[in-house]
């Protein structure tokens, strides 16, 4: 059974949804549109009994780069800026908390936002040739869609400012050794996830899933919380000069020139 709207597909396969993000000329960069069809159709698939286990994926070249820059420059004020940090809260939320097991199929990049949509999932399987950073230092912002909870998480305090801090590339092997991602593919990625997905259905599920409901009911509210935080720390972020300079240089495709303002 398979489900497509323009920006999201979903295909069903026994007691395995895929959820594909289809915007492959903009990397799958997040915009608008998107994230409101991942809720929806993410929404859809808690409501099914069928359905066991989720993929998350990317169409053509990349996971996901983040956040599109071009729907960031035309949100002027809090008017524009806060209805679409609302929906970006509300997906993380539903990921975080849906009752199935998840994993990211990664390939190509997973960063910025891309990168915290992975992190929201119970299990992310790399290609070995992925990329993976929460780069938005580089244009003079703080991490959102909750990075902070998850890297604090996996990373611990310290760990997790540094990471953010120097906003660097890794590579699968790399963010495998921190701890960010669970697994990294030896041949194909398609592979090492049918085998993943096989392994995981000859288990009890429930019972996992159970457990995951357990830990993600206890740390909803420091989750909510943080979302919330990140908000609004990101909206003071987009009136500094820095980010406008980061936005410039990103655009113009050089170096930006930050003085902490």
């Amino acid at each position: 059974m398979n489900f497509v709207t323009e920006s999201v597909n979903v295909k069903i396969n026994g007691r395995v949804a895929t959820v594909e993000m289809n915007r492959p000329e903009a990397l799958n960069a997040l915009d608008k549109d998107l994230i409101k069809g991942l809720v929806v159709k993410l929404k859809e698939i808690t409501d099914s009994d069928e359905i066991d286990i989720v993929v998350l994926t990317g169409n053509g070249k990349a996971f996901s780069a983040g956040g599109d820059i071009k729907s960031m420059l035309t949100m002027k004020d809090e008017n524009d800026f806060f209805p679409i940090m609302d929906s970006i809260n509300e997906l993380i939320i539903t990921l975080y908390s849906i009752p199935k097991l998840t994993i990211s199929a990664v390939s190509g990049a997973a960063a910025g936002l891309g990168f915290s949509l992975a992190l929201a999932t119970d299990y992310i399987l790399a290609d070995d040739t992925s990329k993976f950073a929460m780069n938005f230092i580089g244009i003079g912002l703080i991490p959102d869609g909750g990075a902070h909870f998850f890297l604090e998480k996996r990373l611990g305090e310290t760990r997790a400012k540094q990471l953010i801090w120097e906003g660097k590339v890794m590579g699968a092997e790399e963010a495998f050794k921190l701890g960010l991602i669970q697994g990294v593919a030896e041949g194909s990625l398609a592979d090492a996830l049918e085998s993943k997905v096989t392994e995981w259905l000859h288990k009890p599920v429930q019972a996992m899933i159970k457990t995951k409901k357990i830990l993600a009911e206890n740390n909803r509210p420091q989750l909510l919380k943080v979302l919330e935080v990140e908000k609004h720390a990101q909206f003071k972020m987009r009136q500094s000069k820095d980010h406008r300079e980061g936005i410039q240089a990103f655009i113009e495709k050089r170096k930006p020139k930050f003085i902490g303002k």
